[in-house]
């Protein structure tokens, strides 16, 4: 599978001088060797983008959808593909990597039916005061400008998609930063963007090492900044660039609540398997992966057996065997740092029902009840397939407890009553509550981001849409409405 990659500059392929190469943290094969632009080529690259910005806001919205339309065509078609590669940059069970696969598909189709419908603009008569009489106003949207779009390494294909596609629909030029662990996905995405009819110059995958991003985030041509990736990064751009428009979406600690009215064989069976399912389904390396499980007393003690039973069933190893359910972590040392912490958490008095072993890259999928609140697994994101369970009193104590956290991204609840639904929704300070299921689930059309500490603005095509983009009102006089 080695191979070398170039990448993308307004357009067309290119190489620098230097190259960094791709390895798998399974078995540390090299995955590819990645050319890297200077720095003469990264201004090439904005400076089309900002000489574009006029002409691709300006192009037809049918042109723009076609363009979305292809890239679901070829991604369907290259499928398997695409996935083994992400298996191999980044670790990720094939299984899981097909379905990313799938996701970024779905994201592509939503925002070709969207270019096609947005922007249709909102008719307001003015007549309602003296002052008004014989205006209208009509309300439309426009692209705020080139984007910068700084991908991560979890979902390399699908949160560059994320990006990329809301872009694309509202005709904003993107440059799209890969996470340097894991680019070659959005190569590939880069080689069927340059099948279609887009502008040259209305996109860029520029493969750039981390210490070079200040300079691209500075620069005032990017007015718009679409970060996913850790808090101390996110805050640190917004800060540095106060009076640019920045989506952040940022860590969480996601929070499994399993209610008392949860109670049958049934329903903890359930509810045990999906917790373990999607504390682990990417080595626990998605922001919204359960990593806190808040069970009521009256079914605590049932729970908690089935949950370990379920992730001790889990299969872990090679990711590119289909039967493989938990992978490595994209690095030795982000396992390690996960070690640390379960270390840390059972010297002060955790404990360590299954799990709690490293081989290399790999970490073993964990569970810890008794876990102090003083412990750094409890307060911050383990990104790891690592959870715990904590014993509550009640509706109250438990919805207490999600909140007790710097972070708000999803809170998943177990429970049948639809009032308690709704309370919830009130009560949890969080970007999104799904109930009867765990917080791991994201459809990608939904709005998508977290309170608090999780981030600022929201994902999910149309929501990312109208992020970069601002209202502008054209005001007719003289009418005779």
């Amino acid at each position: 599978m080695t191979s070398t990659h170039a990448f993308w500059l307004a357009g067309r392929q290119a190489t620098g001088e230097d190259s960094f190469d791709v390895t798998n943290p399974w078995d540390g094969r090299l995955v590819a060797t990645v050319a890297v632009p200077t720095d003469a080529q990264v201004e090439e690259a904005v400076a089309a983008a900002h000489a574009v910005r006029e002409e691709f806001a300006a192009t037809p919205a049918h042109v723009r959808a076609a363009a979305l339309d292809h890239v679901v065509r070829r991604l369907t078609e290259r499928t398997e593909e695409i996935a083994q590669l992400i298996s191999a940059e980044n670790g990720k069970p094939v299984k899981w990597a097909r379905g990313e696969v799938g996701r970024a598909v779905s994201v592509f189709r939503f925002a070709a039916e969207e270019a096609r419908r947005f922007n249709g603009g909102e008719a307001q008569r003015l007549d309602t005061d003296a002052g008004g009489t014989g205006r209208l106003a009509l309300t439309r949207r426009f692209p705020r400008g080139p984007v910068l779009g700084i991908a991560p390494f979890n979902f390399p294909l699908n949160l560059s998609a994320h990006k990329v596609a809301p872009a694309i629909a509202v005709g904003a030029p993107i440059v799209l930063k890969p996470a340097p662990a894991t680019p070659v996905s959005s190569l590939i995405l880069g080689e069927l963007l340059a099948e279609t009819d887009l502008p040259a110059g209305s996109w860029s995958v520029l493969t750039v090492p981390n210490d070079r991003m200040p300079a691209l985030v500075q620069d005032e041509r990017l007015p718009v900044i679409s970060f996913t990736g850790s808090g101390p990064v996110g805050y640190a751009i917004m800060e540095s660039v106060p009076r640019k428009h920045c989506t952040l979406e940022l860590g969480g600690n996601g929070a499994a609540v399993v209610l008392a009215d949860w109670s049958s064989e049934e329903d903890l069976d359930r509810a045990a398997s999906r917790i373990a399912t999607f504390s682990n389904y990417q080595g626990g390396q998605s922001c919204i992966s359960v990593q806190r499980v808040i069970a009521d007393a009256s079914v605590y003690d049932r729970l908690v057996p089935k949950i370990t039973a379920a992730v001790e069933a889990l299969v872990t190893g090679d990711p590119s065997d289909a039967a493989t359910d938990v992978g490595p972590l994209v690095s030795e040392d982000a396992a390690r740092r996960v070690g640390s912490w379960v270390d840390e958490a059972v010297a002060a008095g955790a404990t360590l029902l299954t799990g709690g072993t490293r081989d290399g890259a790999t970490y073993a999928p964990t569970v810890l009840t008794d876990l102090p609140d003083t412990t750094t697994l409890a307060r911050e994101e383990i990104f790891g397939p690592v959870l715990y369970v904590r014993r509550v009193d009640g509706e109250a104590e438990a919805f207490a407890a999600v909140n007790d956290s710097k972070y708000g991204l999803q809170a998943g609840v177990f429970t049948h009553d639809l009032e308690t639904a709704f309370r919830a929704h009130r009560a949890l300070e969080v970007g999104g509550v799904v109930i009867g299921d765990v917080p791991s689930y994201r459809a990608d059309q939904m709005p998508y981001g977290g309170a608090k500490q999780s981030g600022v603005g929201r994902e999910g095509v149309r929501y990312a849409m109208d992020d970069y983009t601002y209202e502008r009102v054209l005001v007719l006089t003289g009418l005779a409405l």
